[in-house]
């Protein structure tokens, strides 16, 4: 894949999952390939990658947008970046209609021109505040992501200091 491929892939990601086409999103990944998303976990495969977007993303907000920016791609490492920013508007019964926007960076790892590993860098506690809910799950979320985030294997040189 180039720079151009990259940029079409991109398109086609963010544009599934602003129609909530859960199918055309999962058909962009390999059949093992992993969408780690930091609000709902790690999902593997198209079926589970498909079910992430139509029941979660879909089934807790409504009206996404989500623009790429700034595009990366390292052609011999199959390895592409990109800055965004992201929204949409929440349906859960304790935020409803409060308007989610932030920004974020993006890591794909690509396969024969397929996602084999997707990954996300952004603040989730500022798209956590903007939603107003209750404190005590706020504060709940937080530290869910906070421990996967030490078990990250990654992680772990830095966290055991």
């Amino acid at each position: 894949m180039d720079h151009n491929l990259f940029i079409k892939l991109l398109d086609q990601f963010t544009s599934s999952v602003e129609a909530g086409t859960g199918k055309t999103l999962a058909s962009l990944f390999t059949e093992d390939g992993i969408y780690h998303d930091t609000f709902y976990g790690t999902f593997k495969g198209p079926a589970a990658i498909a079910q992430m977007l139509e029941g979660l993303f879909w089934g807790d907000a409504e009206a996404f947008l989500w623009d790429m920016m700034d595009p990366v791609f390292d052609t011999k490492r199959q390895v592409g970046y990109a800055r965004w920013v992201f929204s949409y508007t929440s349906t859960m019964d304790d935020s409803v209609g409060k308007r989610v926007v932030f920004d974020g960076m993006s890591q794909f790892h690509l396969k024969n021109g397929l996602i084999k590993v997707y990954r996300e860098v952004f603040s989730a506690g500022l798209a956590l505040v903007q939603l107003e809910m209750d404190p005590k799950r706020t504060t709940k979320i937080l530290e869910r992501m906070l421990t996967l985030h030490n078990n990250d294997p990654e992680r772990r040189r830095h966290v055991s200091r």
